[in-house]
């Protein structure tokens, strides 16, 4: 019979161990029987006998018989990749430098560069770390000379790489170390860079029904494509493969979120046996922004990345600032390397992708590993858990408390409510709730953390109000927490779902001469180049009025409130109207206006009651958002809750309008979306209909 074989994993030596987890031992008893015809020669190391490093002049080797990684020394690029019979996985066209590396950007305050300084981290020293017949572990360090400041990024920088015996990949991590009395300095991206060979792999993966074969680096080249609204988007006009011709090429419409990002990656079906390179994050501990921040996968090139910080869909509000006396360490990663091939049976596509899941699986189990040899990274038994209860307190729904179901439960560091989705500096820990509402974090690194959750279906976010200290060995239990979400009286009417989205809106088709075939009849359809030009067609003249209890927000609600191109070429603002009806008035009280947004670029959001033409609007966001949601094909990005009041007295009986006006509109990518919207009555009664009329 064929089999099927998946690395287990690896003892606290690096020695090849078999784990006695039930979990594990279920999961490839499955693994077994259901590639029971495919076997993947990742794996078949029956008769490797262990590890080998070879230290030349400008270069090292890692060799485990199933792959050797080769890095230049010292700068420690990854040069070379050799698997199952090709010499290099990395495109060989390409400069050594530019294989396979380390990148930051980063800027000294007192510069203030338009871009940043990009950094590809050459490091200058090389030592080897662990090399024993099981595990190898190789460090390539700089440390920074202060006769260069403002030149060079005021950073400690250790990056490791290592590989294990019957491993089918390598791993790679960093640590990254700023002493207190340095200066100053920003840092706006830092990430893993892997470029392979286009002329063997050709389709790319990141979730079951987000992959397909993709174009050509050369498609993109001013020859055979045209570049649109920003460079990232391409018109593929004249493109190697004729089945391309008239699609758009834009990297940013495989972002995905870190809670999401566990796996992506290529498959060659042109070598034989067919191969994959597969990024695997067993973690987003040390990722940036809580587990709703998007980040870039793998796009055309064919690349490869493993972002452990940006500002993408988030902007200047997630640029790492660090004081002039401000010491920081963090480590970042291990990621997993991942590489598989096919021997016989099945569709390769299919197969490979399957076992990079399994892979995934496999690693996220063996979180946090026991392997890395550098004192900085913690392994399980110095770590500490967390557990506990979470309801849900609202009056206007029920009497009584209800399970926070799906919640997602998170630790991250001190801060305001809601502070995790800025949070950079430190590390984050996130589960699910069950059901009933409990729920369990383990692995948290020692240090003291705010206790955050967010509900879905409710607005606003939860903060423990003690924090919470955690030691190694620790096992808190927080008991029971109730989160009562911001509320003020009964729902008198509502547009959206509360889920930090504005997927439930209106999206509407793309031009057809801008498409993405992937994302035809997609549940990702906001995904699609050009549809804040679609505003302009379905909106030419007057802008978007919804009747609440005749509109379907499904329907009726575009999802992005953009700006409108004139013609002479400039943009102007757009004023969205809500009319509803109310049958009674509360003029001694206050009614209460709840505004989500998804996401905001460089607007500001008026509200204004009964009355466009008033001078000053009622209620004013200001100047918010550098998210860039919109140009980047998202449907969030940073989430925003504004609450406010609406006396009684500028409500009338009958027929009333609230009039949403958009300014600051220089761009076609400036606009915000709304998340959830909901006007509630005084607080004097629970009737959900109270004053008002769907009529």
């Amino acid at each position: 019979m064929s089999s099927f074989h998946v690395r287990s994993g690896r003892g606290p030596k690096g020695d090849v161990f078999s784990v006695s987890k039930t979990w594990l031992s279920v999961k490839l008893c499955f693994i077994i029987l259901l590639f029971q015809a495919v076997t993947f020669r990742a794996a078949a190391v029956q008769n490797i006998t262990g590890l080998q490093l070879h230290i030349r002049e400008q270069d090292v080797v890692m060799d485990n018989g199933i792959l050797q990684v080769t890095l230049s020394k010292p700068e420690g690029m990854v040069t070379g990749i050799q698997y199952n019979g090709v010499d290099n996985l990395l495109e060989i066209l390409n400069e050594d430098s530019n294989r396979g590396y380390w990148d930051l950007v980063w800027d000294a305050p007192e510069i203030k560069r338009k871009k940043g300084e990009f950094d590809r981290m050459e490091t200058t020293n090389f030592t080897v770390i662990v090399e024993t017949e099981n595990q190898i572990e190789l460090s390539f360090t700089r440390m920074w000379d202060p006769s260069l400041e403002g030149k060079v990024v005021p950073l400690n920088i250790d990056k490791r790489f290592v590989m294990l015996r019957n491993s089918p990949g390598f791993y790679s991590y960093g640590i990254y170390e700023h002493l207190k009395d340095w200066p100053a300095f920003d840092l706006a991206n830092t990430r893993i860079v892997f470029k392979l060979r286009k002329d063997k792999f050709h389709y790319m993966a990141m979730s079951d029904n987000r992959q397909r074969y993709m174009p050509l680096p050369d498609d993109r080249t001013a020859e055979r494509g045209q570049p649109l609204a920003y460079p990232e988007a391409v018109l593929l006009v004249d493109p190697v493969e004729p089945e391309f011709k008239g699609e758009v090429d834009d990297k940013y419409q495989y972002s995905i979120e870190n809670k999401d990002n566990r796996v992506h990656g290529w498959i060659s079906t042109v070598t034989d046996p067919p191969m994959g390179f597969w990024q695997i994050t067993p973690s987003e501990e040390f990722k940036s922004g809580g587990p709703f921040k998007q980040c870039l996968t793998s796009h055309v090139g064919p690349i490869t990345l493993a972002i452990f910080h940006s500002t993408h869909y988030s902007g200047a509000d997630l640029i790492l600032h660090f004081g002039p006396n401000e010491p920081w360490k963090k480590v970042f990663g291990p990621v997993f390397i991942h590489l598989n091939s096919l021997v016989n049976g099945g569709d390769p596509l299919k197969r490979l992708w399957e076992d990079a899941k399994q892979q995934m699986e496999v690693e996220v189990q063996s979180w946090p590993y026991d392997f890395p040899a550098s004192k900085d990274f913690l392994p399980s038994d110095q770590r500490g858990s967390v557990s506990g209860r979470l309801l849900v307190h609202d009056r206007y729904i029920c009497d009584e408390d209800l399970p926070g179901n799906g919640t997602l439960v998170g630790l991250a560091a001190p801060g305001d409510v809601g502070s995790w989705q800025f949070e950079c500096k430190g590390y984050q820990f996130w589960t699910k709730a069950d059901e009933k509402g409990y729920f369990s974090i383990t692995g948290i690194r020692p240090g003291t953390y705010n206790l955050f959750a967010y509900v879905p279906g409710l607005i606003g976010d939860y903060r423990y109000d003690a924090e919470v200290t955690i030691s190694p060995g620790s096992d808190k239990d927080v008991g029971t927490l109730v989160y009562e979400p911001p509320r003020s009286g009964p729902t008198l009417w509502e547009i959206g779902i509360p889920d930090r989205t504005a997927a439930e809106f209106f999206v509407p088709d793309p031009n057809p001469m801008y498409i993405n075939k992937l994302y035809v009849n997609h549940t990702d359809r906001f995904r699609q180049y050009g549809l804040w030009e679609r505003y302009a067609d379905l909106y030419p003249h007057n802008d978007m009025v919804y009747t609440v209890g005749v509109s379907d927000y499904r329907k009726d609600f575009f999802f992005a409130q953009v700006t409108r191109k004139t013609d002479n070429n400039t943009y102007q603002g757009s004023t969205w109207q809500i009319k509803f009806e109310l049958d009674i008035v509360d003029k001694n009280n206050t009614y209460k206006l709840r505004i989500a947004l998804a996401t905001a670029h460089v607007s500001d959001l008026q509200v204004r009651i009964n009355d466009l033409r008033a001078s000053n609007p009622h209620f004013s966001t200001g100047l918010i958002g550098n998210d860039n949601t919109i140009a980047r094909h998202g449907i969030h990005g940073l989430y925003r809750l504004y609450n406010v009041d609406v006396p009684g007295v500028q409500l009338v009986e009958g027929n009333n309008t609230i009039f949403l006006t958009r300014t600051w509109s220089t761009s076609p990518f400036q606009g915000i979306m709304y998340d959830y919207i909901r006007l509630e009555g005084p607080p004097s009664s629970k009737g959900n209909n109270l004053g008002f009329s769907s009529k």
